[in-house]
């Protein structure tokens, strides 16, 4: 979504939606009530276009719903791509030359913290957003040269190589998951969307008041299932806001396994040496 819908309350946009919704259609059914006839085929014209509206209304429901729930999956699938990504790097860190290992490692613990905070912060706060953002990519930084200092040490294939392979991987999953943060419906789907909803309403209440009589209570569930859906839809848009989040549990499981791993210790000298005796 863009900016203006982005950036309001979804139960508010939702509350203000069912509101319109309402108010549409009592205004359409006092329109019909005016002009009511006797006439069959007014009656059966006004029908046949509330059942048009309703078909138009449920395939833009179908087809937004299915935008948000697969833009949903992908950053879903984005955290598990990075989560990976950052323990194979992990990994493949003790295969770095001299004491380089455990500045890595420590650097990659630090960057796993700041891309889960990155995560769980709201979409109110882009400053604490931004401030995290920029924390991830002095880690990059820092963590390339690196790579470069044990490429120039060691240029093995097997150990270096292996590294350096996994830290691509590690920027590019990095940026391929912000792309997917930032990917929302398009908001000019959702404003056809809500128009469409607000007209299907007042037609309903102009085919009643043709009809002679009230909007019945099937009509009122079937307008409350539509605010619901909208709900949802707008929900599951928003990765950083709302109701429906991305789990972040692989990076969580990971954060708590590289957290606990013991930090080599150093065998006293008195016991090195009774050993070698």
């Amino acid at each position: 979504m863009g900016e203006i819908m982005y950036s309001q309350s979804s139960v508010l946009i939702v509350s203000g939606l069912f509101i319109f919704m309402l108010l549409a259609m009592e205004i359409g059914f006092r329109s019909g009530r005016r002009k009511q006839a006797s006439v069959a085929e007014a009656i059966t014209q006004a029908n046949s276009v509330l059942v048009s509206m309703l078909g138009l209304l449920a395939l833009l429901l179908a087809f937004t719903f299915s935008a948000a729930l697969q833009r949903y999956e992908d950053r879903s699938q984005t955290v598990v791509a990075e989560a990976n990504a950052i323990g194979t790097t992990y990994l493949r860190a003790r295969l770095l030359p001299g004491e380089m290992p455990d500045e890595v490692q420590a650097l990659l613990r630090q960057y796993l913290d700041a891309r889960i905070q990155e995560g769980r912060v709201d979409a109110t706060e882009p400053e604490l957003h931004e401030s995290l953002q920029q924390q991830a990519q002095l880690v990059q930084t820092q963590l390339w040269r690196h790579a470069v200092r044990a490429a120039e040490r060691d240029k093995s294939v097997v150990t270096s190589g292996l590294f350096i392979q996994s830290l691509n991987e590690l920027i590019d999953t990095s940026t391929t998951r912000n792309a997917a943060l930032n990917r929302q419906v398009p908001e000019i789907v959702l404003f056809l969307m809500i128009a469409t909803i607000v007209l299907t309403t007042a037609t309903l209440g102009y085919a009643s008041g043709i009809a002679g009589h009230r909007v019945t209570l099937a009509a009122f569930v079937l307008v409350m299932l539509i605010a619901l859906v909208v709900y949802l839809i707008i929900d599951l848009d928003r990765p950083r806001r709302g109701a429906i989040q991305v789990s972040h549990e692989s990076m969580l499981s990971l954060q708590q396994t590289i957290g606990a791993v013991p930090s080599p210790t150093v065998q006293p000298a008195s016991q090195m040496n009774s050993s070698r005796n």
